[in-house]
């Protein structure tokens, strides 16, 4: 358990709960107990939000008693500090905001604007022809933003309107797809990663585990009969 002084009072936070620190709130944390704590942390820039609700917000969202358990919250911060050996993809990372955005607007919705955000359908058919065919290539939200002309946020949120998903999460099963066609062609695995957009093997068994459940030397096997391998 960790105890902290914020706002004027004492705030204690057990396993699970998630911590919401404001900028320029003064703040300090001790144990709470003999075991001590352990805790991960993001440190996400303001104007960050603030550009995530780019008209849709007239503040930044404010958790006044800083000690909250949010699922929406929760799966944004795992987002962020999912994968500490390879680092975010541009377009994860601006996913992670996006949803953190989101979560903390649902939490505070007092600093909401009114109105809704008009459709932008062929936008968004943009997008997703250019992620299917670059599947294989390093592609960052200012290159969506040039085909799209919306800003990576609101491309976000469109995108995950019309097809359930964010645009890292379309492009990673791109990606996934055309590297399941080369495996079952007998590529190696190493080669079929590479050749389908991802870092390494391990980025790719990392997404490849994700979305189905075993990893691809597993999979691999199951489609010839041999025994799996680990990787």
């Amino acid at each position: 358990m960790q105890s902290f002084d914020y706002r004027g009072a004492q705030r204690d936070s057990t396993p699970g709960d998630l911590i919401v620190l404001h900028p320029d709130e003064l703040h300090n944390g001790r144990a709470g107990i003999e075991d001590g704590f352990r805790y991960r942390m993001a440190y996400v820039e303001p104007g960050l939000i603030m550009a995530a609700l780019a008209g849709r917000a007239g503040a930044m969202p404010f958790i006044g008693n800083a000690v909250c358990r949010d699922g929406s919250l929760m799966r944004a911060l795992v987002g962020l500090l999912g994968d500490v050996e390879h680092g975010l993809e541009p377009l994860e990372r601006d996913a992670a905001v996006e949803a953190l955005a989101e979560a903390l607007l649902r939490l505070d919705p007092s600093c909401a604007l009114e109105g809704a955000e008009k459709p932008a359908m062929q936008a968004c058919e943009r997008a997703r022809d250019f992620l299917s065919e670059s599947r294989d290539e390093a592609i960052d939200s200012s290159m969506l933003e040039a085909i799209t002309g919306l800003d990576r946020y609101a491309l976000a949120r469109q995108f995950r309107r019309r097809y359930g998903t964010s645009p890292h999460h379309y492009l990673v099963m791109r990606r996934l797809e055309r590297a399941r066609l080369l495996i079952r062609q007998g590529e190696a695995l190493a080669e079929a990663a590479a050749a389908s957009g991802f870092a390494d093997q391990s980025h790719m068994t990392r997404h490849f585990r994700k979305a189905y459940g075993q990893s691809p030397g597993r999979w691999r096997a199951m489609q010839v009969g041999d025994r799996p391998d680990a990787a």
